[in-house]
């Protein structure tokens, strides 16, 4: 399987995102600059965290101008598997891939820490290796995760199983505590933490491995046959 890692202007978790799927995954994976114009080689979408354009105007707003996003949306109505994790996630609510926004956090302070999340869906495929309800640790790293969607939208959510992850402990005043969504049909996901920082017990949980094998296992499920 083969991961493009998307790098805007002020992506700072590109290189994280970069090891997990090379070192610790044993995936194939490249670094692709926002201009790219077709991304039809690649299996699977990793957009990263970190400030695209300096988070101006607001956190995800510019980069979902980008060219590369065009093609984004493109693998994501193809069914391919689309990750976003904190600033990735924000890029993904400003595209329109996934529903809601994001507020600052509760305390308006940048938090950067461990925090324990459950995971409510299993039956995805960002999800598949974990037991349902599982509590995991994976640390989070933002100021602006405070997630927020209409009474309708959280029906919606709630309907279709669509939250996939929630905070044991609120750390940002998100609604219903999330902590990350998919699409309706559950190949795009968006989460606030970090599994990329949580692929290896020396940096102090292995807990996000299993979203990266999660999907690999299903893509090959899908795509490889054997006699």
């Amino acid at each position: 399987m083969k991961f493009a890692v998307i790098v805007f202007p002020g992506s700072n978790c590109d290189v994280d995102m970069y090891h997990a799927i090379k070192d610790e995954l044993g995936e194939e994976v490249e670094y692709v600059w926002h201009d790219e114009t077709d991304l039809s080689r690649f299996d699977g979408i990793l957009l990263p965290g970190g400030f695209s354009y300096g988070d101006y105007l607001r956190s995800g707003a510019i980069a979902r101008f980008s060219n590369v996003m065009q093609e984004v949306i493109k693998a994501a109505e193809a069914g391919k598997p689309v990750l976003g994790v904190c600033n990735g996630f924000q890029i993904l609510l400003e595209a329109g891939l996934l529903p809601g926004a994001m507020k600052r956090n509760e305390n308006l302070k940048f938090m950067c820490r461990p925090v324990n999340l459950v995971v409510a869906n299993n039956e995805t495929a960002f999800t598949s290796a974990y037991e349902k309800n599982e509590v995991i640790s994976v640390p989070i790293a933002h100021g602006e995760g405070n997630y927020y969607c209409d009474e309708e939208t959280l029906q919606t959510l709630k309907e279709n199983n669509q939250i996939v992850f929630t905070y044991e402990e609120n750390p940002n005043g998100s609604l219903e505590d999330i902590a990350g969504i998919t699409n309706e049909r559950g190949n795009v996901l968006g989460m606030m933490p970090h599994p990329e920082r949580a692929v290896d017990s020396l940096l102090g949980s292995a807990d996000g491995l299993k979203l990266f094998q999660s999907i690999v296992k299903n893509w090959r499920e899908s795509h490889v046959t054997t006699a």
